[in-house]
């Protein structure tokens, strides 16, 4: 039988990132059985990133190849956020590849109204999704209708959904190896103190997170001061795994709450020799005592950071384990601890109600409602008398009982959460989806440079008109490109100059669109000897020009010119024996970088000439090719 292809899309399964450690177990179980034919469509990479060629499955990375391309999508932070999570390559992976399944575990706004694309449920289409508060986000209830495939990570988003009439809408957790984190011998927890200088009796109170605004360290902090004040001789200390140079400015807290420095320890991570060690913050970068390298040592952060094997070593060194967050998909850290056989502290909001129930063997934490401005989200402030008393509570507890309670916590993510039990729920889902016969086109709907707003009063309901009907996207409110134009509005730009720029970022996306595709011009036998000769018009010069083809050729004895020009001027170029093959100009091929190569992207030509570029405007002297140059050509 024909094996069903599967196209996983998510962050990279090598990013230290809770989708990123998500996608992994789900790659690694899928390609074990061998039933899948599965494809890997990672969010943060280049395309043809080097780092694709290291798996034993296919991947494709994102974002596009062209560094032009990435830089003018920049320009706007709703387009370029939209690229980072596969909006400018998604059309691409799917026309390529052709699943039976596509597959989007990411947050909802990722996805950037995907089920509005020609493909949509044309071939299976599942999201895979993590909600985060009530009332759920607009954008997500909303596209419920259209996802026919719907799951989310938390029990409490698909009560929700179901009381808003969405009941197709089901619960598939985020998946945990349960290999990968377990309880060390009490012989090697005490070796493990020892190699990095803490006690046996010290009382070591965890946090393993991404330093968030949405983590709540300043109440963590409050609630270990309370803690430590009506217990002074519990030795307790705080080891907070996470990167200080981002998100919270934990020293001014510290210093603020007058906590000293010496008991709040953090991991420092040598991305040299690649040790770790536990020890009391300085700085976010220090010389490592293991192979005496000089700032080396990091704070723990995503792209540098311990391996999991050592993850459950810090587990290990733990006594209890406390996660206070304003929200959260699922809180991966949390079940990574119960496995390490761990009381675990969290608060009872959102995602967290799954985790501190008497059957999870965790412990409750009491918060405050507050809400985000301008979503108007309930998130939950940590109440640190709840920290201080359930701190205390597992304090007090005996040896048998803890050890009765993190036998619990791990049996209850095995059951709920590892990854054997949620491949098998992905496995029945996928099984039941139809195998897809591809008959269909992918013509997309093209951005629109000729539209002429209305005369819209308000400056936001303007903003959303150009989205939609010049560059054919929804953007309300809430998008970062949105608020960006707000912004610049408020700063005094006219809506003239606003409307200038939509146009031109629709008139290139239609030029881009009309111009075919390089892999699908460029002859395949003729990899690594191609020159490409760029020159747009008039017809003078590239008539005048021609006389310089023949010694090009003889320059290049074995390459294939391809001439790249306005196709008005094709009938002066018909017949040429020294021309390949005639390719229609854009002006993005103005563009060394981008017909040579530059970084993970390697070029489609190995020279390139601009003979119309008489000015320092355009870079066309950087050849690939260093031992010939224009200069050696001759006219016949």
């Amino acid at each position: 039988m024909k094996k069903k292809k599967i196209v996983i899309h998510s962050n990279f399964s090598r990013a230290f990132t809770g989708f990123g450690k998500h996608t992994k177990n789900l790659l690694k179980y899928l390609y074990k059985l061998d039933k899948y034919e599965i494809v890997e469509f990672a969010n943060g990479l280049s395309w043809n990133d080097k780092q694709v060629n290291f798996l034993p499955w296919k991947c494709y990375g994102s974002l596009p190849n062209d560094p032009e391309r990435i830089n003018q999508l920049n320009k706007d932070p709703n387009l370029g956020r939209a690229a980072g999570y596969g909006a400018e390559m998604v059309d691409e992976i799917i026309k390529r590849e052709k699943p039976d399944v596509y597959v989007g575990i990411e947050d909802i706004w990722g996805f950037n109204n995907y089920w509005n694309r020609k493909w949509w449920n044309k071939t299976n289409c599942m999201i895979w999704t993590t909600l985060d508060s009530l009332p759920l986000l607009p954008d997500a209830v909303a596209a419920a209708p259209k996802i026919k495939n719907y799951y989310v990570w938390a029990n409490f988003a698909v009560k929700e959904m179901h009381k808003l009439g969405h009941e197709h809408v089901g619960l598939l957790r985020g998946s945990l190896d349960p290999t990968h984190f377990f309880k060390l011998a009490d012989a090697e927890k005490i070796k493990l103190r020892k190699r990095h200088d803490l006690g046996s009796q010290d009382f070591i109170i965890g946090f393993v997170f991404r330093n968030q605004l949405r983590k709540s360290v300043p109440n963590l902090l409050e609630g270990y001061k309370l803690f430590i004040e009506s217990n002074p001789n519990s030795k307790a200390k705080l080891l907070l795994h996470t990167s200080w140079a981002e998100g919270w400015d934990i020293p001014r807290l510290l210093k603020e709450k007058n906590i000293s420095h010496d008991n709040i320890l953090t991991t420092y991570f040598c991305h040299n020799c690649r040790e770790f060690e536990i020890k009391k913050f300085t700085e976010h970068r220090e010389d490592c005592r293991f192979c005496n390298g000089k700032k080396c040592q990091e704070t723990s952060n995503v792209k540098h950071g311990v391996t999991e094997a050592q993850l459950n070593q810090i587990y290990n060194l733990m006594d209890v384990y406390c996660h206070p967050f304003t929200s959260g998909g699922q809180e991966i850290p949390i079940q990574e601890a119960k496995l390490a056989e761990l009381i675990t502290l969290n608060t009872n909001y959102s995602c967290g109600e799954d985790s501190c129930s008497e059957e999870s063997g965790g412990f409750p934490l009491d918060w405050a409602e507050y809400r985000e401005p301008g979503t108007q989200f309930i998130k939950a402030s940590t109440l640190p008398e709840s920290i201080c008393e359930q701190l205390k509570k597992v304090f007090d507890l005996s040896k048998d009982k803890k050890a009765d309670l993190g036998k619990k916590s791990r049996k209850f993510v095995i059951d709920n959460f590892s990854i054997e039990v949620i491949g098998k729920q992905f496995e029945k889902i996928v099984d039941a989806m139809p195998e897809i016969n591809w008959d269909f086109n992918f013509e997309k709907i093209l951005a629109n440079p000729n539209y002429e707003p209305p005369d819209i009063e308000k400056n936001e309901d303007w903003i959303t008109d150009l989205y939609k009907n010049i560059l054919k996207r929804d953007a309300g409110i809430e998008d970062d490109g949105h608020k960006y134009w707000m912004k610049e509005f408020s700063k005094g730009v006219n809506r003239q100059d606003v409307l200038n720029y939509f146009k031109k970022v629709a008139n290139d996306e239609v030029e881009k669109d009309q111009i075919p595709k390089f892999e699908e011009i460029l002859d395949k036998d003729d990899e690594g000897k191609r020159i490409a000769v760029v020159l747009p018009g008039a017809h003078k010069d590239i008539f005048l020009f021609t006389a310089l083809l023949p010694s090009i050729k003889k320059l290049y004895r074995g390459y294939n010119i391809y001439f790249i020009c306005n196709p008005v001027h094709n009938e002066i170029l018909d017949g040429n024996p020294n021309i390949h093959k005639v390719v229609p100009y854009s002006d993005k091929l103005d563009n060394m970088f981008t017909l040579e190569g530059r970084g993970d992207h390697k070029g489609y030509f190995e020279v390139a000439y601009f003979p119309h570029t008489a000015t320092q405007k355009f870079v066309a002297y950087v050849h690939n090719c260093k031992d010939k140059t224009d200069f050696e050509l001759q006219c016949t």
